[in-house]
Order: C-alpha cells, then sequence, then structure tokens
C-alpha cells in the first residue's frame, strides 16, 4: 500500500495492480458491504465497481486505484477543491507511484478532473472520460445543482421514503454541509471555463449512455442536467477535435457507469491507445 499527500496536506491510499503502461483509476479497490452496499444497489450502482474495473484492466495494464470520492466525502475541502488543486493530488498519486507517463480515466465529475488534469500536464499518455461531456458540458446546471444541494445540507435532516433508481432529487440529502460547499466551490471555479477552447494531442475517449438525462425537482431549481445530450449533438465537432465518442443506446449515467458496460469500450480502446 503506498501513500500520496494531496494540495491540504491529507493522504489518500493507493494500490497498484498489474503491469504494463500505468492507468490511473480514482476508484474505491474494496467492494463496499453491508446496508452501504444495499443502498447503493437501490441506486443502480455496483458496490464492487472498483474492483470489478481493476479486475478487467490489470492483466494487461498497471492500474494505479485510488479512492479520491471516498477521501473528499471523508476529508472535506470546502474551500480548496479547485480544478488546479484536483489536477495537483492527481499528479501526486502519479508521482507516489512513480508513473512519470500515465493514462487516466474517470467517471461523473472525475472525468471532468480528468480534462483539467489534461490541460495542465504533458505527462498523460490517453484520457478517458465517462460519464461527463469533453464539450459543451453542463457547468452551470452542476453549480445550481450543488449549490442547492449545499442549501439542503444546512437544513434538518428529513428521512426519506424508499429510493428509486434515476430519483436524483432524493439523492446526497445525508450529505453534510462540508461535504456539499467542496463542490460548490470546484463548480463556481468552472464557470468561466471554456471546453470548446481546449485543444488536446493526448489519445482521447468520452462516452455516455443515451438516456443520461438528469432531471430533478423544483427544490433542486427543476434544473435538468444533460450528459448524453452534448456527445450526441457534438459528435461531429468532438471527432474533429480528436476524440473518439462513444454513445451507449439506452443507458443511463447509473448504467454506463457499470464495469458490464465501461470495459468493453475502455480496455480495447486502452490497448489501441497505449500500445
Amino acid at each position: 500500500m503506498l501513500e500520496a499527500k494531496l494540495h491540504d496536506g491529507s493522504t489518500i491510499d493507493v494500490e497498484v495492480h498489474g503491469a504494463g503502461p500505468t492507468v490511473l483509476l480514482p476508484v474505491d479497490p474494496r467492494p463496499v458491504e453491508g446496508e452501504q452496499a444495499e443502498e447503493m444497489r437501490k441506486w443502480g450502482a455496483d458496490p464492487a465497481l472498483g474492483r470489478s474495473l481493476i479486475d478487467g484492466l490489470s492483466d494487461a495494464f498497471r492500474v494505479v486505484a485510488f479512492d479520491y470520492q471516498g477521501h473528499v466525502m471523508a476529508v472535506p475541502k470546502p474551500g480548496t477543491l479547485t480544478p488546479a488543486n484536483v489536477a495537483a493530488d492527481l499528479l501526486a498519486v502519479a508521482d507516489a507511484t512513480g508513473a512519470e507517463r500515465f493514462a487516466y480515466y474517470g467517471y461523473s465529475w472525475l472525468a471532468l478532473s480528468g480534462l483539467q488534469l489534461a490541460i495542465r500536464t504533458d505527462r498523460l499518455s490517453a484520457l478517458v472520460m465517462g460519464g461527463f461531456p469533453p464539450y459543451g458540458g453542463p457547468y452551470a446546471e452542476m453549480l445550481a445543482v450543488t449549490r442547492a444541494s449545499h442549501e439542503m445540507a444546512k437544513q434538518p435532516k428529513v428521512p426519506q421514503g424508499p429510493v428509486e433508481p434515476g430519483d436524483w432529487s432524493s439523492a446526497g440529502m445525508s450529505a453534510t454541509e462540508d461535504q456539499t460547499m467542496q463542490f460548490v466551490t470546484l463548480y463556481e471555479a468552472l464557470q468561466d471555463f471554456d471546453d470548446r477552447a481546449v485543444r488536446l494531442t493526448c489519445p482521447r475517449l468520452c462516452f455516455a449512455g443515451s438516456a443520461d438525462e438528469i432531471h430533478y425537482d423544483e427544490q433542486w431549481g427543476g434544473t435538468h442536467v444533460s450528459i448524453g445530450g452534448p456527445l450526441v449533438k457534438h459528435r461531429a465537432e468532438l471527432t474533429e477535435l480528436g476524440w473518439d465518442v462513444e454513445v451507449l443506446d439506452g443507458l443511463d449515467h447509473m448504467g454506463a457507469m457499470l464495469a458490464e458496460n465501461a470495459l468493453p469500450i475502455l480496455r480495447p480502446w486502452l490497448e489501441r491507445a497505449l500500445r
């Protein structure tokens, strides 16, 4: 087990599996168990997602696994989770494993973190963004959602009814003020970011489900976060900019994240990109 020191002085555990070209994978290598696992399954998530991805890649690649999502929830960074600091944290993980060159795969906000990393370093051998578009991304919409989440975190917690898969309006209701504020900080810092002006040179892939359209109810401002839509709408522009684009028919945000759907795209593409 290795440790990397992050921008706020905290440390994160890092595991290395396999041999070959290095791939940074911000996932939890330990399957979630117990009540938390059951709650994840209600949302359509896989409690063993990280382990499944590691197992699906580590026979061909040197997989560097670290639970960045879990870390920032356990050690919130309400005033410092900026794009530059996130990129610095990812580089710190690479440094801790001795990886001068590395590929990166992230999903959802960890995908946009990969884009922020890519514009700040020349060390990337390949970039894969899942569940967040690299062109025409919903940065304003995500700021609205995170601000609403932060306001709700200030209120007394109200018991929730049964979770329905895809009901994003009931998500994040148990998060704390510091946990939610760090994502407000992140998206506030991204409001002037023009992803349409980004020009990268490393091999790059983006994918999302065609049904990845997240609708929040009025307590969240009635916000619509479109993830799959921009990939369909801007496929030609993305292709011209050198992106490989995959749209997974009928899958939503949680579905496209599952290893059984992501690995058939991710692994062969990495094999081609890193050969």
